[in-house]
């Protein structure tokens, strides 16, 4: 019953109220970007939705624009790399929450071209929309090796629910608070998925 109705309800109501009350954070946010990168103030790209079915994810931008072979560790600028640490880049998904693009809680959404990389197993945490924040969030987010954050994708799709769902948020201010696993060292969040080694 909560997977299927009252979780996609919750979401409505829980980003609608989380717009209104962050708003004028979000405008703050605007204008630092809008003063430290230029425009466009909003990042957009592509990717993997519920059953794979690609749509726009909205952020504040945190990177210069590329020039050259720039790496994307390179390219984060230091106001960039203290909104990805408070998290305050993440704020437009709420938009795409409202959408029905993404969830409050889920795994987090990959590049449109880690999809057929994912063993079947990895491939199953499309099996529900994807997140602002997830069980992987809370328990390393990008500090934590690819398959395990996988698997504890697919843990959280075998176990939705309100409860779950609860705790998840909650953990997630505490790692808000810590700043735990931003980023992997010498990455702006983690190094590139490349499937699974060969045996």
């Amino acid at each position: 019953m909560y997977r299927r109705f009252l979780k996609r309800l919750v979401d409505i109501c829980v980003a609608t109220i989380a717009l209104i009350v962050l708003a004028p954070i979000m405008l703050a946010t605007a204008i630092v970007v809008r003063v430290a990168l230029g425009s466009p103030m909003l990042f957009r790209q592509q990717r993997p939705g519920l059953r794979g079915v690609p749509f726009t994810i909205l952020k504040f931008r945190t990177m210069r624009n590329a020039s050259g072979a720039e790496g994307d560790a390179a390219r984060l600028t230091p106001v960039g790399r203290r909104l990805r640490s408070l998290s305050l880049d993440e704020l437009p998904e709420l938009l795409n929450v409202i959408k029905g693009d993404m969830s409050l809680v889920g795994p987090r959404p990959l590049l449109v071209q880690y999809l057929d990389r994912y063993t079947p197993e990895q491939a199953r945490r499309h099996d529900v929309r994807p997140g602002i924040t997830g069980w992987a969030q809370v328990n390393g987010r990008n500090a934590v090796s690819w398959p395990d954050k996988f698997r504890l994708d697919v843990w959280y799709v075998d176990h939705v629910s309100f409860a779950l769902d609860c705790r998840i948020v909650a953990l997630t201010i505490g790692a808000l608070v810590t700043r735990r696993g931003i980023a992997q060292p010498g990455h702006a969040t983690a190094e590139e998925f490349k499937g699974q080694p060969a045996s």
